[in-house]
């Protein structure tokens, strides 16, 4: 997550005063994940209590605070907000924090081991999408078990379980395209390694 930004502007500070609160309809700024303004709203699929922004065809949730929330969980975990209000002094802000060189900026995690010949150097955000696309996948195979239990053990109505099932298979095939499209570009980046050279042979 970016560094604290502290600014002049009533809205937003990380001084002592009131801290911002944020709503469905505001325009903010997320700068670790772009420099442009977002729009709040709800979540799309009402099933989360939380403020939504997309970003590249992902969903990212916030509570009212502007703090990031798992989508894995209810509340956030985080020590500092993502969010701040779309303002010229938050903006100027920002500018002047990203002003630096990328390098000098960008915090590098190692996860490799010792044997490891090869390493892709992967965004915490992009990671953060992948992760998301894979709990929401998990989910809708999850709502799908249940449907296919629920019509095995006769515990709902033949007509009901034909619109449930038409629901599921528009469900599937979102999913199926979606992770096909994230398999291609993670096999995009491997192309470009050993893993990817050893397997156009």
């Amino acid at each position: 997550m970016p560094n604290s930004i502290r600014t002049t502007s009533n809205n937003q500070t990380t001084t002592n005063h009131t801290p911002a609160t944020f709503k469905a309809g505001d325009s903010v700024l997320c700068p670790s994940l772009s420099l442009n303004p977002f729009v709040l709203t709800a979540d799309p699929y009402g099933k989360r209590n939380n403020l939504t922004l997309e970003f590249e065809g992902s969903y990212f949730y916030y509570d009212d605070k502007g703090y990031f929330v798992k989508a894995s969980d209810t509340e956030t975990g985080d020590f500092q907000p993502s969010l701040y209000h779309d303002t010229k002094a938050n903006c100027q802000a920002i500018a002047t924090l990203y002003s630096g060189s990328h390098t000098s900026q960008c915090k590098v995690i190692d996860t490799t081991e010792a044997d490891d010949k090869e390493a892709v150097l992967i965004s915490a955000f992009d990671l953060s999408g992948i992760v998301c696309d894979i709990e929401g996948a998990a989910t809708a195979l999850d709502d799908i078990g249940q449907l296919l239990w629920l019509i095995y053990t006769g515990k709902i109505e033949e007509s009901t379980a034909v619109s449930m099932a038409r629901i599921t298979h528009d469900s599937t095939n979102a999913w199926t395209e979606l992770l096909l499209s994230k398999a291609k570009e993670i096999k995009e980046t491997l192309a470009m390694t050993r893993y990817g050279r050893e397997g156009s042979k």
